[in-house]
C-alpha cells in the first residue's frame, strides 16, 4: 500500500485497515463507535467519495468504508475477478470478517449493485438501506461515452492509457467543479495503466445482454428487491446526473415504491460533493429514526 502524501492526509485523515481477500488485501476504512454503517464505493471513485460523511457521523456510528479489490488503497491484481460476483463475494466476506450483528447500508454508483448483492445474502443484518444515484438492476442503454469505453483495444487506450474515464468523471459528475486538491484526491491511487485495472474492468462489466458473464448476478440481485420494499430505505437523488438519470430514478420509485425519496436538484452524481452539507442531516435522521 502506497504511503499517502501529506497533502491527500489532509483531505482523507484516516487510518486505514486492511481484509486479506481470496484474490489481495482490501483496505477500509473504520472509524467511530456505535451502530454500524457500511459504504459502497462505485467506478471510478474510492472510500475519498465517502470522507466528509466519515467525518460527521463517526461520532456517534461506525463507518465502515470499503475499497474495493483494485480500487483506492486496496491491491490492483492485474488478473483478478474483477467481475459483480466477486466484487459481492469478497464484500461479504469481509463484513463477515468484522462480526457484525446488524448495519445499515449506504451505496452509490457500482456500489449499488454490489451493495444490493451483499444485502441479499446478509438480509437479516442490513436494517436500512441508503441509495445514492444507482442501480441495481439492468437498465436499456448506456451513455455515449461509456460505450466508448468498452469497444476493444480503443478502450483500454482511452481509460488505461489516458486515464479518460478518471479525468472526465471529475470534470462531468458534479454542478459545482472541484477543486484541484479534490480531483486529485480522486485521481491519485489510478496513476498508471496498471493501476486502472478495476476502472476499466468496471467499465467492461456492465452487463448490457444475457451473455454477459455479470447478466445473471445482476438478474439475481434485481430478484431481490421486492424483499426491501416495506424495509427501511431512502433514495437521495442528484438530479442533474447525466448517467443515473431521472429513468432510473422513476426505476427505483417503481421498485421500492414505500421508499422515501430524497431529489436534488442542484447535485449531479457526485452528490456528496454537490450537496453532502445538506445530505449527510438527512442520512443521519434516517439512522437515528431507526
Amino acid at each position: 500500500m502506497k504511503e499517502l502524501p501529506p497533502w491527500l492526509k489532509v483531505l482523507y485523515p484516516f487510518e486505514t485497515a486492511s481484509f486479506a481477500s481470496s484474490e489481495g488485501q482490501l483496505s477500509y476504512i473504520d472509524e467511530g463507535a456505535g451502530p454500524a454503517v457500511v459504504m459502497f464505493h462505485g467506478n471510478p471513485t474510492w472510500s475519498f467519495f465517502y470522507r466528509d460523511l466519515i467525518l460527521q457521523m463517526r461520532t456517534g456510528h461506525r463507518c465502515l468504508a470499503l475499497d474495493h479489490l483494485g480500487c483506492g488503497l486496496s491491491d490492483k491484481p492485474q488478473r483478478a475477478g474483477y467481475h459483480l460476483s466477486g466484487h459481492v463475494d469478497r464484500a461479504v466476506a469481509w463484513i463477515q470478517s468484522l462480526s457484525l450483528n446488524e448495519f445499515h447500508l449506504v451505496v452509490h454508483d457500482w456500489g449499488g449493485a454490489i451493495g444490493f448483492g451483499v444485502a441479499a445474502k446478509l438480509r437479516d443484518q442490513v436494517k436500512g438501506i441508503t441509495i445514492l444515484n444507482t442501480a441495481a438492476f439492468p437498465f436499456p442503454s448506456i451513455p455515449r461515452e461509456i460505450a466508448l469505453c468498452r469497444i476493444p483495444l480503443i478502450g483500454s487506450l482511452l481509460v488505461r492509457g489516458a486515464n479518460a474515464f478518471v479525468e472526465a468523471a471529475n470534470r462531468k459528475t458534479t454542478v459545482r467543479p472541484l477543486s484541484e486538491a479534490v480531483a486529485a484526491g480522486y485521481r491519485w491511487p489510478y496513476d498508471s495503466w496498471r493501476n486502472r485495472v478495476a476502472v476499466h474492468a468496471f467499465v467492461k462489466d456492465v452487463p448490457m445482454r444475457p451473455a454477459h458473464r455479470s447478466w445473471n448476478c445482476l438478474r439475481d440481485i434485481e430478484e431481490s428487491l421486492p424483499f426491501w420494499n416495506d424495509k427501511p430505505v431512502q433514495i437521495i437523488w442528484g438530479m442533474q446526473d447525466w448517467c443515473f438519470h431521472h429513468g432510473i430514478l422513476a426505476e427505483w420509485k417503481r421498485r421500492l415504491p414505500q421508499a422515501r425519496v430524497h431529489p436534488f436538484e442542484d447535485a449531479s452524481h457526485y452528490l456528496l460533493e454537490d450537496a453532502g452539507e445538506k445530505i449527510t442531516p438527512l442520512i443521519k435522521r434516517f439512522l437515528s429514526s431507526r
